[in-house]
């Protein structure tokens, strides 16, 4: 189902076109690693956060315990998720652990994305200069606007009536 999501054309232009890290760029930088040989990152997307951890593996994304194509079943939220790891040419070389919590399925994509490309910077800090250009490692600081007081929501108003 991956192969399905490369070939939206449409949504192909949203990935980086950078180079891609090669093995060379990244061998004299060891990232931050715990004793099981794990990078942990948190990322976060309007009120969603997501706790990711990244070990070499197969390739498998497991989300709160399920696999990636039950818990996002729409393969443009599982684009979004791998976004990074495609962007740094890894894609396929990394098992991914993600705990993820609040907001919606659109927020908890762009939060793993987040949580995802900040675990692949912990582990191989070479990654940075791939996904930093690409926004990856930006958290994205849109979030809907609070509802003011007088008001239906938060900027819509009361229709006027001139009589």
């Amino acid at each position: 189902m991956a192969e399905d999501v490369k070939s939206f054309s449409d949504l192909k232009s949203t990935l980086i076109k950078a180079k891609p890290a090669t093995s060379a760029d990244a061998a004299p930088a060891a990232g931050k690693r715990d004793a099981k040989g794990r990078a942990y990152a948190t990322g976060r997307r309007k009120n969603a956060v997501a706790r990711v951890w990244v070990k070499p593996g197969k390739g498998t994304i497991t989300i709160n315990s399920k696999d990636e194509k039950v818990y996002f079943a729409r393969p443009v939220l599982r684009m979004i998720v791998r976004q990074p790891l495609i962007a740094a040419n890894r894609d396929g070389q990394f098992d991914v652990i993600v705990t993820v919590t609040g907001g919606g399925l659109s927020g908890q994509a762009g939060a793993v994305r987040h949580g995802l490309s900040r675990a692949l910077v912990a582990y191989e800090p070479a990654l940075r200069g791939v996904l930093k250009p690409g926004g990856f490692l930006t958290r994205d600081p849109r979030a809907v606007e609070r509802k003011k007081y007088g008001k239906p929501k938060a900027r819509r108003s009361f229709q006027f009536s001139k009589r």
